[in-house]
């Protein structure tokens, strides 16, 4: 069968396209021929050999990859026969060399998730499906920490990744005011397209979307200015760095000017979780830029001292996620029912190092998915 696999670590032209053994499953799991699979940031850091939390580095050559859709080609011992032939969609769980880029797949009977009919009736498409699985299931959780209300100002980073995507539209079905920033007029046309309907119906003058290229001189200027003089109180951030901090800056109890600051400032920057009375919030679920948010407990001796409040959906400071499936499930049936509209950044799947590539250059839209 087709696998994607790496020698050794090094940029994305390691990953090769060759044959490998068609794997069998055995007692308690399936064999999927795989339509989908799903890119992870993480997949290029572990390519790279850079090992750190939440996995090891693999073992080489491996094939790499946790999420997978296709359909059920056969069953082992002890797997229900109705599994057969069923389109379904699976995470492979928290391992360096999860096997998700090959054509065929052994994914355990307990991970499969068969695909709900989408709106139009038909089963949900395996790429949207796959996105749900991983990228959905974060986006659930990371919304659940954030309780996003109709009063919400909202701020979300990285607006047209897979991520920011589902974010931006849950906070204007909730209701709220959004400032979505974006780099670039390609990925603002995108997300316009994707969103626009959403607000059409507003009244004249609520303006409760606005895009912004963060990308362009001013960028933060711009960002204030759609705010319309008041601050925002909610920052959604998985970027980090210079415009994860900028954008915090724009929380209500933010100092307002520490993005522009040059040296450590010390102090806590709200790790605590407490934030002050009226404080905006942060939550932090990531650092896609390579640097941390200053206003994160992450950023250690670079931290900016602020009274905004620091919610974390991932690291230490993050509640646990004990049980991934009924993130998993609610992500699903919130695409499955319209709620969510996917947006996918599709890539031949012989041509995964164009992939890494792509979204090591945030030069996609929406997630990144072999097909």
């Amino acid at each position: 069968m087709d696998a994607i696999r790496h020698h050794s670590f090094g940029p994305p032209e390691v990953l090769v396209l060759e044959q490998v053994p068609d794997p069998v499953p055995g007692p308690g799991e399936v064999l999927v021929d795989a339509v989908a699979h799903g890119v992870h940031l993480l997949d290029t850091s572990l390519r790279c050999g850079e090992a750190g939390p939440p996995l090891p580095l693999p073992s080489l050559p491996t094939v790499p990859g946790r999420e997978v859709a296709g359909t059920v080609a056969a069953v082992g011992p002890g797997v229900d026969d109705a599994w057969a032939g069923r389109p379904v969609a699976a995470h492979l769980g928290a391992v360096p060399d999860g096997g998700g880029y090959a054509r065929r797949v052994v994914v355990g009977a307990e991970k499969l998730h068969a695909l709900p009919d989408g709106p139009d009736g038909a089963p949900l498409d395996p790429a949207d499906a796959i996105t749900m699985i991983g990228t959905g299931r974060m986006a659930v959780y990371t919304l659940d920490i954030a309780a996003v209300t109709a009063d919400d100002v909202v701020v979300v980073t990285g607006a047209a990744g897979g991520l920011g995507t589902l974010f931006v539209q849950e906070a204007l079905r909730s209701g709220a005011r959004v400032v979505a920033l974006a780099g670039g007029p390609a990925k603002l046309r995108v997300l316009q397209d994707l969103l626009g309907d959403l607000v059409r119906d507003d009244a004249p003058g609520t303006d409760r979307l606005a895009l912004v290229d963060y990308s362009a001189e001013g960028w933060l200027a711009a960002a204030r200015a759609a705010l319309g003089g008041s601050p925002a109180t909610l920052v959604l951030d998985g970027v980090g760095g210079d415009l994860g901090t900028a954008a915090t800056s724009l929380l209500r109890g933010a100092d307002g000017g520490g993005a522009d600051r040059g040296g450590a400032d010390g102090g806590g920057a709200g790790d605590d979780g407490t934030g002050g009375d009226g404080a905006g919030r942060l939550v932090a679920y990531g650092w896609a830029s390579g640097a941390p948010n200053r206003y994160t407990a992450w950023a250690e001796d670079d931290q900016i001292e602020s009274p905004v409040e620091v919610r974390y959906a991932v690291g230490p400071q993050a509640p646990p996620m004990a049980d991934q499936r009924p993130y998993q499930e609610r992500a699903l049936a919130l695409a499955a029912s319209g709620r969510w509209r996917v947006a996918t950044h599709r890539v031949p799947f012989a041509e995964a190092a164009r992939a890494h590539r792509e979204l090591e250059e945030r030069r996609t839209t929406g997630k990144v998915v072999l097909v």
